[in-house]
């Protein structure tokens, strides 16, 4: 490939390393943009360009200014977003249309989509005003689940269990969105799962499903661990379901994330999106598969040839961790336990002796990837891991 060819990233956290690395090792020089110049990802791209990635016009002065030949998505929904709006508008590959990203990434229209075509997904409705929500509720039956339609990581999640919990709830739901458009939805009890597919010719060539972990915030997940334990029953079903979305909205080649709910054997698919998921989860699947998805996903964002991608299985039992803590103060360090020193295989850490630590419910001080010798060790030591790999903070 000509060295010449410029790659736009639509973000540089740390997540989006393995990105940026991927579109490298694949012969472009990579740009990175965001409106944080600190993010990790800056230091790893070959330039990085100063712009709010949620904005779609920003994007596009970017993309303009540095006359790319591709974008890619990074680990966000507006990011996703804007990619869309930025290839249609530049008449690049690898892209569903703005229109149809939108659909995809908004929860309010994607429910509508679900609905309109007998999709499983909870029973749930939009809503652009706090008064029609309210007075919608009582036709529900609690608990409930209110939601920004624009953003993910829990960020704006209540749950309603009595009817005078709704107001509050829905106005930090109203007041986090940035559309200020919400979903109110049936709150869905049973295990709680990724599942993470390749398309190529609106097939699924490749898929990888998972096991999700929680701590603190019950709407934020801290771990992920493979091979799931869900059937395969339940997995061939979200294969078929993602081909049949695909099909129906005539989806372009690439990624097709969920997090589903398992419901007496039923996958219920709760969230969606065309992006990779946060906190490495994409070297995750390397990890676990040995099957480099980041290179894929990139490739498939560019709109090269990904015919070469088949399945593979995880190989061993695979978890990645956030570090986090359940007290606010002064980071003073991340201590290992014996326990799991050689199940660790990979880590990235970002942390800072002295730090203050505040919003316990998000802070995370770096991703680690451990490696167990059985599905019960792996089960066992992820539900403990906060206590396992420790952040020790002392009173402000």
């Amino acid at each position: 490939m000509n060295a010449e060819k410029r790659l736009l990233i639509a973000g540089g956290g740390y997540a989006d390393i393995p990105l940026i690395k991927a579109g490298q090792k694949l012969g472009y020089h990579v740009i990175t943009s965001g409106n944080r110049p600190d993010d990790l990802g800056h230091r790893v791209s070959d330039a990085y360009r100063p712009g709010d990635f949620s904005d779609p016009e920003a994007m596009l002065r970017i993309a303009r200014d540095e006359q790319i030949d591709a974008i890619c998505a990074c680990c966000n929904d507006f990011s996703a977003i804007s990619s869309a709006y930025v290839a249609e508008r530049l008449d690049l590959p690898g892209h569903d249309s703005y229109e149809l990203a939108k659909l995809i990434h908004h929860k309010d229209k994607y429910r509508a989509f679900t609905r309109a075509n007998g999709i499983p997904a909870p029973v749930a409705r939009g809503f652009d005003d706090i008064a029609g929500a309210l007075a919608a509720i009582p036709d529900y039956r609690l608990p409930l689940i209110v939601k920004p339609v624009d953003l993910t990581g829990g960020k704006g999640v209540s749950r309603i269990d009595s009817l005078d919990q709704a107001k509050q709830a829905l106005e930090h739901a109203f007041a986090t969105s940035k559309s200020k458009r919400v979903v109110v939805e049936e709150y869905i009890q049973g295990s709680r799962h990724g599942f993470s597919a390749f398309l190529w010719d609106s097939k699924v060539v490749f898929h990888f499903a998972d096991n999700e972990h929680y701590y603190l915030n019950q709407y934020l997940v801290s771990a992920a661990s493979a091979p799931t334990f869900a059937p395969t029953a339940a997995v061939d079903r979200l294969v078929a379901q993602t081909e049949n979305i695909a099909s129906r909205l005539s989806m372009k080649n690439g990624i097709f994330h969920v997090q589903y709910i398992l419901r007496n054997g039923e996958p219920i698919i709760i969230e969606i999106c065309r992006r990779p998921p946060g906190d490495l989860y994409i070297e995750f699947v390397k990890h676990a598969t040995g099957v480099d998805y980041p290179s894929w996903l990139v490739r498939a964002a560019a709109g090269l040839d990904c015919s070469g991608l088949s399945q593979r299985e995880p190989d061993g039992y695979i978890t990645r961790q956030c570090v986090m803590t359940n007290r606010t103060g002064i980071l003073k360090d991340v201590v290992f336990d014996p326990e799991i020193a050689d199940n660790v295989i990979d880590r990235l850490m970002w942390w800072n002796s002295g730090e203050r630590v505040e919003q316990i419910m998000t802070a995370k001080f770096g991703i680690v990837f451990l490696r167990f010798s059985s599905m019960d060790e792996m089960l066992y030591k992820t539900e403990r891991m906060q206590d396992l790999i420790r952040a020790v903070i002392v009173p402000a």
